[in-house]
């Protein structure tokens, strides 16, 4: 029998949602087949895959993609990660238990490059410790 979908969405598909699929496989991949999608496809933020690197998960296989029906229709949780994404979801299905987990977008964050860096840090940080609460959780 095949595990049951999680599907992180968010925007651009190339930070937050691309960090909740990387703790997502770390953290559920016993029990949840993990994948992440966005309303649009902005590529995978370079600074997404160095945030992760220094949590040694790396992230720079995953595409960024759009949000597929298919795995929508078929997925028992759907959770939004960013306002846009929370209003543009697609429709789901009655049976499917849809979330919003709200996250700043550390794309967006703004100041000297090191500033910029602590809110991917803060993102992502965020982010994991949602994604173990929700483990922890499930168990």
């Amino acid at each position: 029998m095949s595990k049951p979908i999680i599907y992180f969405l968010c925007t651009g598909n190339s930070c937050r949602s691309q960090i909740a699929e990387g703790f997502g496989r770390k953290y559920l991949g016993d029990t949840y087949d993990v994948y992440s999608a966005g309303i649009e496809a902005h590529g995978l933020n370079p600074k997404a895959v160095e945030a992760m690197e220094e949590k040694h998960i790396n992230i720079s296989n995953q595409e960024s993609s759009l949000i597929d029906q298919e795995i929508l229709n078929k997925a028992e949780r759907v959770i939004t990660l960013c306002g846009d994404a929370n209003d543009k979801c697609p429709v789901t299905p009655p049976h499917v238990k849809r979330e919003h987990w709200g996250f700043d977008d550390p794309a967006k964050a703004t100041g000297t490059e090191e500033e910029k860096w602590i809110v991917f840090q803060r993102v992502r940080d965020d982010i994991e410790a949602r994604i173990r609460k929700f483990a922890k959780d499930e168990t």
